[in-house]
């Protein structure tokens, strides 16, 4: 197995951690949610440099690593409903319909590439899902730091206080729409493979 490869897989292990770490609120605990959201994150970032530089592409990082991303982040924001439900007090929740619309758009999608998979064709990221992730990503990081900074030394806190919560806001409500968008746009250009079973 490649360094990219590996840096997938890796993603997959962090998840669990994550959703551990996530499910019991500490001051502790959320800043190492956040910290573990990161890192995780940058792995997507790093494998997909080196598999390109390196030309270490492969059928497996071209199917596993969108895959690990959807894993990631459907367990983040199906974990931060929970907690919304756990704490009544979170600033910004993210409504169980939200996660819905995001688990069911990576399903679709996944399941599309495994259609296209028994057609022997393999379908890469593209650009408005490449969007669609960052903007995931980006939510799930204002809502991680939102529930962690009230804990960080006071200095940090007046840094975030006057514009976290409605960064996260906007931040949560962009990737809901760029996930409904990059799903509509990555199923009506490959509609070629399911309208001829249909």
């Amino acid at each position: 197995m490649n360094l990219p490869n590996k840096l997938t897989v890796s993603r997959l292990l962090l998840t669990t951690v994550l959703v551990v770490v996530m499910m019991s609120r500490s001051a502790i605990n959320d800043t190492l949610a956040l910290v573990v959201f990161v890192v995780a994150s940058l792995t997507d970032l790093i494998d997909g440099r080196i598999a390109r530089s390196r030309k270490l592409i492969t059928n497996f990082g071209i199917l596993m690593d969108p895959l690990a991303d959807k894993v990631l982040t459907c367990a983040a924001f199906i974990a931060l409903v929970e907690r919304g439900q756990m704490y009544p007090n979170t600033e910004v929740k993210v409504a169980a319909w939200m996660a819905i619309v995001i688990v069911t758009r990576e399903l679709a999608i996944t399941g599309l590439r495994l259609l296209a998979a028994s057609q022997n064709v393999v379908l890469a990221a593209e650009r408005y899902g490449k969007h669609k992730t960052i903007s995931q990503m980006t939510a799930i990081i204002s809502l991680l730091v939102l529930d962690a900074y009230g804990a960080w030394p006071s200095f940090l806190q007046m840094v975030f206080r006057p514009w976290a919560a409605w960064f996260t806001w906007l931040a949560l409500w962009l990737a809901v729409l760029l996930t409904v968008t990059s799903g509509v746009v990555y199923l009506w250009r490959n509609r070629a493979l399911y309208l001829k079973d249909c």
